[in-house]
């Protein structure tokens, strides 16, 4: 019923993560009526992503094309002995938008998930045991998503590195209540992690 062009658009659209039928017509709908400039911007957008950003060959986060490595990595003022572990790269970003933290970062790549087919194998582990060594590490922070398979990862983690480094210092970023949450609307994962890190007033 609608114009073959239209058509592909919402087809492409529609595959997007989180984006169903109905949201992948309204995308192409304004698409169409805003002006030829702005889908001419996507577009190169787009078509630039592959060849601009590669993976950083240390701490496996986003860098532009041009770069070796990455700068949270590379800057002299960023310690090499602190290393926070996170499962994507874009969750760099929420940390450092804290500004709180001066280390350094390392991504996995994802969780342990072996019913989605992601072994422990098919994760930036064995790279991360051995820039322990490497760059003299004193902790590792992990900060796996506080999910079944991000806690199933931080377990795996604090094994595999406990027992090469006994000295090393592992630790987990703490997990709570948020504020302006009731009890009765946290989940089982939140309340117990809440209870666990529960602190002296």
């Amino acid at each position: 019923m609608l114009p073959s062009a239209l058509e592909q658009a919402i087809e492409a659209l529609g595959t997007l993560p989180g984006v169903g039928p109905r949201s992948a017509e309204r995308y192409a709908y304004f698409l169409f009526r805003s002006s030829p400039k702005l889908c001419d911007n996507i577009a190169s957008s787009l078509k630039n992503l592959h060849s601009g950003v590669k993976s950083c060959p240390v701490t496996f986060a986003l860098i532009d094309a041009s770069e070796n490595i990455s700068p949270l990595y590379d800057n002299p003022a960023r310690d090499k002995t602190t290393v926070l572990v996170v499962e994507e790269p874009l969750d760099i970003y929420a940390i450092e938008n804290t500004h709180a933290y001066k280390g350094t970062y390392h991504v996995l790549g994802g969780a342990v998930s072996p019913i989605d087919g992601i072994t422990p194998d098919k994760l930036h582990i064995k790279e991360l045991i051995s820039r322990v060594e490497k760059d003299g590490v004193l902790e590792v922070i992990i900060a796996t998503n506080p999910s079944i398979e991000g806690e199933s990862t931080a377990l795996l983690l604090q094994k595999l590195l406990g027992e090469k480094y006994p000295d090393l210092k592992i630790t987990r970023l703490a997990r709570g209540l948020p504020l302006g949450v009731d009890l009765s609307y946290a989940d089982q994962i939140t309340l117990s992690a809440a209870l666990e890190n529960r602190t002296k007033l």
